[in-house]
């Protein structure tokens, strides 16, 4: 076993959980990352019974205690809320999953902070700063290529590097991208006890989605850890670098989304080429009049980082023949984000190859065979999640297929 060496192509969620998992496992295992490091890239991520017990499988003790203790706080209600835009429920959805735990459940952890938890103890396997371009494989090794020219090799490439996926691109370069039209911006507002007291009460929910006459649609997600994040890691990380010089204090997602052909969404086209001021504008103006932004408004976020998104998936891949190559997270199964549960099927992934993996690490199975296994699962457990994900009915509060499970408290 102690030849067996893993190439992992993306330093994100999927790739740190896997990394991690094959570290537990005493599997070797190198990860590049085109990031010069774990930078800021969105804010809330849900989480579920999935994505939890991948985290459980892979990371240290103390490191799934530390995930639990930053995460948010247990709502009320762990559902997606449907709203108009005076803040009037119009239904609810449970969230998707395997039972939660009943008594800390998976509700939501800042992406940042849970990557940052994920990096720890691989900061000799993590390479940053390091670009994967392509592969080349014999059936006994695969060669991974790096964009200063060098290359490397090993038993297994896995491409966990995101919807733009090289690795995917060269293994299936049929598989297309799609894009939905939907644009947005990506901001926060601080959570102040004040904040809070003015927010309708459902915004307080595992999640909550307002549609308004304009055509905007904003969501809502709070974060406010179970123990503060600096508080956490003193104790069960003590020095670590988890923010510590931009520390995370509670705060509440607010997602602005602008639907393709609707007012609202007039001059999108411009987001990737605007400063942060426009955004904001954009926001507020986009969100005058609007209950639910009433608070909000009142906790200007103008000073903190906006971001523009652009919603796109992957089309369901047809069955490809297993080998040394193989793919997880966006990389494979890129979804919108309407049932939160991008984040959750990377872990989820990564948990369930990294264990094929051990089989084959010990020659338990050959590599194809044990890899064949990993993607036959994850296709007809993850593949019905983006079907569902990309259907336009997605945002309905009735639509729930019945081959989604439903995750209960």
């Amino acid at each position: 076993m102690p030849s067996f060496h893993v190439l992992i192509a993306g330093g994100g969620i999927g790739g740190l959980c896997l990394a991690q998992g094959l570290r537990r496992a005493g599997i070797s295992c190198t990860v590049y990352e085109s990031a010069p490091g774990i930078g800021r890239a969105g804010y809330r991520l849900h989480m579920n019974g999935a994505g939890g017990r991948a985290l459980q499988q892979c990371l240290p003790d103390n490191l799934f205690e530390l995930y639990l203790q930053t995460s948010r706080e247990t709502p009320r209600r762990e559902v997606m809320v449907m709203l108009d835009h005076q803040a009037r429920e119009l239904g609810a959805r449970p969230h998707i999953g395997p039972p939660n735990d009943p008594r800390r459940p998976h509700t939501a952890v800042n992406r940042r902070t849970l990557r940052q938890i994920m990096g720890l103890g691989l900061e000799d396997i993590v390479r940053y700063d390091s670009t994967v371009t392509g592969f080349e494989t014999d059936g006994e090794k695969v060669r991974v290529l790096l964009d200063d020219g060098t290359s490397e090799t090993g038993d297994v490439l896995v491409g966990a590097d995101g919807i733009n996926s090289v690795v995917r691109r060269q293994l299936l370069p049929d598989v297309p991208v799609v894009d939905t039209g939907m644009r947005g911006l990506y901001s926060i507002a601080p959570l102040t006890d004040d904040l809070a007291a003015s927010l309708p009460e459902a915004l307080f929910d595992g999640f909550a989605i307002a549609a308004g006459p304009n055509g905007a649609m904003f969501a809502y997600g709070v974060y406010r850890p179970r123990r503060p994040v600096a508080e956490a890691v003193a104790e069960l990380a003590p020095g670590a670098p988890v923010d510590p010089v931009d520390p995370v204090d509670p705060y509440i997602m607010v997602n602005l989304g602008l639907p393709p052909g609707s007012p609202v969404a007039a001059g999108a086209p411009d987001l990737w080429h605007s400063s942060a001021d426009p955004h904001h504008a954009r926001r507020r103006s986009a969100g005058r009049g609007w209950e639910p932004a009433r608070g909000e408004r009142a906790a200007p976020v103008d000073a903190t980082p906006i971001f523009p998104v652009a919603t796109r998936h992957l089309q369901p891949a047809d069955p490809w023949p297993a080998g040394r190559v193989t793919l997880l997270g966006d990389a494979i199964h890129a979804m919108p984000p309407s049932f939160g549960s991008g984040a959750n099927t990377a872990l989820r992934d990564a948990a369930a190859l990294a264990r094929a993996l051990e089989r084959a690490a010990h020659g338990e199975a050959p590599v194809a065979e044990a890899v064949a296994e990993y993607e036959t699962d994850m296709r007809a457990e993850v593949f019905p999640i983006l079907r569902a994900s990309a259907d336009p009915r997605a945002t309905d509060p009735d639509f729930l297929p019945d081959d989604l499970p439903v995750s209960h408290t």
